[in-house]
């Protein structure tokens, strides 16, 4: 957690990796829409990451972002549609930077015609963010106009989509 606060890369992958099954599944039991649900939780994260100095860790970091996950939730409610949280400047160029991570050498192991196989398998929004990042090489500034979000919420997208992507290519060399 100390990491995190302090802004390191991997600090908010590992957060990312331990709780995202948690706060994700919270959502879907909640209200049985999968995209919605996994759009909310990217708005978990990166307002978690946004507000990570304001975390108390007497309680349980796990019950701190299903709060603020139903927060969400609720504010979608009231507004009646999925709104893109905004982060300051400090926390976007925390959540991720440009060292290759261990799934961004997986992936760049893969040889064209494979990865694309891999990369088809992915949801659409994820396919796109994938797409965009590795193919056209935008950066992830660029990226937010194009799909019309918030820097941080790429760089939590691109998180988990070269997690997905890193699981989908390890599946299929064990069932070889």
């Amino acid at each position: 957690m100390q990491l995190a606060r302090q802004g390191n890369q991997k600090a908010y992958k590992y957060l990312l990796d331990l709780y995202w099954q948690d706060v994700y599944a919270f959502q879907v039991k909640r209200i049985q829409n999968r995209y919605l649900a996994e759009e909310i939780t990217i708005q978990t994260f990166s307002r978690a990451f946004d507000k990570l100095d304001t975390y108390n860790p007497k309680y349980s970091f796990k019950t701190w972002l299903i709060t603020i996950s139903k927060n969400i939730h609720i504010d979608i409610i009231r507004k009646k549609e999925v709104e893109i949280t905004s982060v300051d400047k400090a926390t976007q160029s925390k959540i991720a930077d440009e060292t290759p991570t261990a799934e961004d050498k997986l992936i760049n192991e893969q040889n064209l015609k494979s990865l694309l196989q891999h990369i088809k398998k992915l949801q659409p929004h994820y396919k796109e963010i994938i797409h965009l990042r590795f193919f056209k090489e935008l950066s992830y500034k660029e990226i937010a106009k194009v799909i019309d979000e918030p820097v941080n919420n790429v760089k939590v997208k691109l998180l988990r989509a070269k997690k997905l992507l890193a699981e989908e290519i390890k599946n299929s060399t064990q069932e070889r």
